[in-house]
């Protein structure tokens, strides 16, 4: 087995300080631990299992407490401010990973990490553009492993650790840097979903599903529930939708937002003390006390439209190509994430700007009105969208109307947005495979324009 990465860095970018302390003062080692742990609550109650984001940085606890801290006359969040003394100095590339369970492994023993990674997300934390934007990377990703040969990505972590699997990924990603990494055990998401009192999401359809060799028994009714931990993570680790890997990174995405969400209640707060235990059993990270704090301190000032979410870009292979089913990436769309999410240099000639009406447009109905779809379709063909299409009805009825940056290009999103004149820019792969855009049309569509 490899050793991990040390404490310091994973890549040859690592050494340079990535945190520097503020001129406050010094603060109770007591008081520096409940942060910490509270932290480290957050950050596994997303990344871990199926989920893996650090999203807690767009969802500083302080802001569980808001409502009553006005009640009160007093701010969690200025406390915070005041008791995190670092800030993060430079952008900073964290390799998430959520891993499968390893029965066999005998609890709280290092073998619990060893398993594949059913998730991997590479998330950056930019002070410069005050942004984190998250890369998932699909479990069936082809890649070389060395010593292992042509396999998926997910593999890596199973056979060399997180030293590994971040040069397997720093490589398939032409050689971003990967500074820290956070592992978190799938056991870990039951418990604390279970512990923040479940989460409320949308089941788009039934599902049902055993997998005996992950003890997952998956059987859920299509419509919004809120979901304890075994059921959540049932809805992510979802494969019979036609859609397999990627079908479950789109429901992962849809997860992070919801427990974003979760994660503004004050209910949260006082589960803490149980949430510790948990976090000291599950969780196994290279990122120091101080870069924690710091993560923490920068989360403070983040808003929702900070917060960007894309799946690596790519193709599902064929049965005449290969007898295993991997996700083949796009390289020219990979080359492009890259440099518009991670400021990595184009490796090959640099697309033109995409002319508006150049853009493949999924249009789909979520009005709860039928044959709209049809209607905003014929809508954007009269306005000179030449390419576009229709696909299924969207099962919940929406009220405001989505753009969906199905590939990563918020810029033609918002360009798009502009020129509707309505809808709200989603920062997420949810929308239909083979779009740039796919448009989820609400019913402001028919106030707006329909009517």
């Amino acid at each position: 087995m490899e050793p991990k990465p040390d404490q310091s860095a994973t890549s040859s970018n690592s050494a340079r300080a990535i945190v520097a302390a503020t001129p406050v003062a010094a603060t109770p080692a007591r008081r520096a631990n409940w942060i910490l742990w509270s932290f480290v609550f957050l950050i596994t109650a997303i990344v871990s299992g199926t989920l893996g984001a650090v999203a807690v940085l767009t969802t500083p606890l302080a802001t569980a407490l808001a409502p009553e801290a006005k009640e009160q006359d007093f701010s969690l969040k200025d406390l915070m401010r005041q008791t995190l003394r670092y800030e993060v100095t430079r952008p900073v590339n964290v390799l998430v990973m959520g891993v499968d369970r390893v029965l066999e492994a005998e609890p709280n023993s290092p073998e619990v990490l060893m398993g594949r990674s059913d998730t991997m997300l590479l998330v950056r934390i930019d002070p410069q553009t005050n942004a984190v934007n998250v890369l998932s990377i699909p479990r069936d990703t082809q890649v070389e492993i060395p010593g292992e040969g042509l396999t998926k990505i997910n593999y890596a972590n199973e056979v060399g650790g997180p030293g590994l699997a971040a040069r397997v990924v720093s490589h398939t990603l032409n050689d971003v840097p990967i500074d820290r990494y956070v592992r978190v055990s799938t056991d870990a998401f039951r418990e604390l979903v279970d512990l923040l009192g479940g989460v409320e999401v949308y089941v788009p359809q039934e599902m049902k599903y055993t997998d005996n060799t992950q003890d997952l028994h998956i059987d859920l009714e299509q419509g919004w529930q809120t979901l304890n931990g075994e059921q959540a993570e049932g809805f992510a680790r979802f494969r019979a939708d036609g859609n397999g890997d990627i079908g479950r990174v789109q429901r992962q995405q849809t997860l992070i937002r919801a427990l974003r969400e979760r994660l503004t209640s004050p209910a949260v707060l006082p589960r803490l003390p149980q949430a510790i235990e948990l976090m000291q059993k599950y969780v196994d990270t290279n990122l120091t006390l101080e870069e924690m704090l710091a993560l923490v301190s920068f989360g403070l000032n983040l808003d929702r439209q900070d917060f960007h979410m894309v799946m690596l870009p790519g193709r599902f292979s064929t049965p005449d190509e290969y007898v295993a089913s991997y996700w083949m990436l796009d390289e020219a769309g990979r080359d492009q994430v890259l440099a518009s999410y991670f400021e990595m240099p184009m490796v090959g000639m640099m697309q033109d700007r995409q002319s508006l009406r150049q853009l493949r447009i999924a249009v789909q109905n979520a009005s709860g009105e039928p044959d709209v779809a049809h209607r905003a379709a014929a809508y954007l063909q009269a306005q000179g969208f030449d390419n576009v299409y229709i696909i299924e009805d969207w099962s919940d009825a929406q009220q405001q109307t989505q753009i969906i940056a199905q590939r990563g290009d918020l810029d033609s999103a918002q360009r798009f947005e502009t020129t509707l004149g309505l809808g709200e820019v989603v920062a997420a792969s949810t929308g239909d495979l083979e779009s740039d855009i796919t448009l989820r049309v609400g019913s402001d569509w028919l106030e707006r324009i329909d009517g």
